[in-house]
């Protein structure tokens, strides 16, 4: 793993999109893995800057989310149909036709999850795959306990992660309790990730993804056996690394 420590949360968002443009610049048919949640907002404006600015092009780009809550349409407020839209889909050159995400209200959700999984191997396997980790360890909603070789299926949300999420939406009993995700395995499929950390509360995950054993306690800190990770953090969340792991730092990704 190499793993790269900004100042803040805007020089962590122009990273994180330089080196996404560097992929799609790189293979202009490029499948990418794509996150939600607070910490990839930032990348994703400056990418759209991108597009409107130095003409960036992501029409020949296909993607992939990660995950996507059960029981919510794609029209509902807090799905991630509706964020990808708001945050990045609308403001850039993607056909619609090459943006996946998972169905949270499949009338099957395990066929939806096949079928996921099998669109992924039919478009080539992803590129670059971006992810945040939760507070709790977790990278897509593979929470504490998820199996290394799992892939794209039913997940139920940890308690935490009900917590940290409850901001989005009006009240905590509104929070979903389940969401379709893809797997670990899924993830360490993709031929590079990338991991962006921002903020004290992901110190401390970020402290056992980096320097503890892999383990299915910590899913993130079974990226540990992937051959192309880069994990960019701010100051605040790599206050808990020692020292050496700190002086480590790889400067140029």
């Amino acid at each position: 793993m190499k793993w790269k420590i900004v100042e803040n949360y805007e020089e962590l968002s122009a990273e994180a999109a330089r080196l996404v443009a560097m992929q799609v610049k790189k293979k202009p048919d490029s499948v990418l893995g794509l996150a939600t949640g607070s910490t990839p907002v930032g990348m994703y404006k400056e990418l759209a800057r991108m597009y409107r600015v130095e003409n960036l092009d992501f029409s020949r780009i296909t993607t992939f989310n990660l995950d996507e809550y059960v029981g919510l349409s794609v029209d509902h407020p807090q799905s991630y149909h509706v964020f990808m839209q708001e945050h990045f889909f609308r403001h850039v050159n993607l056909l619609p036709e090459h943006t996946h995400i998972p169905s949270g209200d499949a009338s099957d959700l395990a066929t939806e999850c096949t079928r996921y999984e099998q669109a992924i191997k039919a478009a080539g396997g992803i590129d670059v795959q971006i992810l945040g980790i939760g507070g709790n360890g977790h990278i897509g909603f593979n929470e504490p306990g998820s199996a290394a070789d799992s892939r794209t299926r039913v997940v139920q949300l940890a308690q935490r992660t009900i917590e940290d999420n409850a901001r989005f939406f009006s009240s905590i009993e509104e929070v979903p309790t389940a969401a379709v995700s893809m797997g670990i395995q899924t993830i360490l499929e993709a031929r590079k990730i990338v991991l962006l950390a921002s903020g004290e509360s992901k110190a401390e995950a970020v402290h056992r993804m980096l320097e503890g054993e892999p383990t299915a306690e910590v899913p993130a800190s079974l990226l540990q056996q992937h051959p192309d990770v880069v994990v960019i953090m701010d100051r605040s969340a790599a206050s808990r690394l020692s020292a050496e792991c700190k002086e480590t730092e790889h400067a140029r990704l």
